[in-house]
């Protein structure tokens, strides 16, 4: 069964909190109960996301589209809960809290959710100060503070983008260190390794996007590096 149609199936239960509903699914372990976990928490950050500048535009709608990939009869489903959490009394803290406690703190598959939310920020062609400072907070919780959300950020907001800032290394960094980092993403990226941590079929391409980014700055920075 696909993870929209039991997020359909679990939609018809809401009442009028998704805070409630969610933290009955958090405390889960099987991977499909988890998953259900993490996507509910997805749309709920994305539709706080969405809200975080006062006004919810077509564009970023849209946007939540474009991260979700949702099938047209499960859309009135995933609408319900997305609306439920965008006027929802609880603060996205608690969201972001229960989504981080479902994988280690700084995981890829966490920062892969703050590249979901990032796009969803984005989709008015502008990042304004309260839709950052509700990034960064969201980011604090997930493990990535300081100059690990600003290595984040820059792949977003840079005007042009920096190869070393979305391989996420120093330009002093060796071509052996290199190496080894841009593996390590190779496997944490990967899609059966993000399967098997608990992340729906459906949303690996989040993933998949962001290593394909990854492997095009990974050339450019290895071209630059003396023979």
């Amino acid at each position: 069964m696909s993870i929209w149609s039991n997020i359909a199936g679990a939609a018809q239960s809401l009442g009028s909190s998704v805070g409630d509903f969610f933290a009955g699914f958090s405390g889960k372990s099987s991977v499909p109960e988890k998953s259900v976990a993490f996507t509910i928490g997805m749309i709920a950050l994305g539709a706080k996301m969405a809200k975080a500048d006062g006004v919810v535009t077509k564009d970023e709608v849209l946007a939540f589209k474009q991260v979700f990939h949702v099938p047209e009869k499960d859309m009135a489903a995933v609408q319900r809960v997305f609306d439920l959490a965008k006027q929802d009394i609880a603060g996205f803290e608690s969201y972001a809290e229960q989504v981080a406690r479902l994988f280690v703190p700084k995981s890829s598959v966490l920062e892969n959710v703050l590249d979901g939310l990032f796009h969803i920020a984005k989709a008015d062609h502008a990042i304004h100060e309260r839709e950052l400072e509700y990034l960064e907070a969201v980011g604090v919780i997930f493990g990535f503070k300081g100059e690990e959300f600003a290595r984040i950020r820059a792949r977003h907001v840079s005007i042009a983008e920096d190869p070393y800032d979305v391989l996420g290394v120093t330009r002093g960094a060796s071509a052996d260190e290199i190496k080894k980092h841009y593996r390590k993403l190779a496997r944490d990226l990967h899609p059966d390794r993000q399967i098997a941590e608990g992340v729906p079929e459906e949303m690996v391409e989040l993933a998949s996007n962001r290593l394909a980014r990854i492997n095009v700055a990974y050339e450019q920075v290895m071209k630059g590096l003396p023979a």
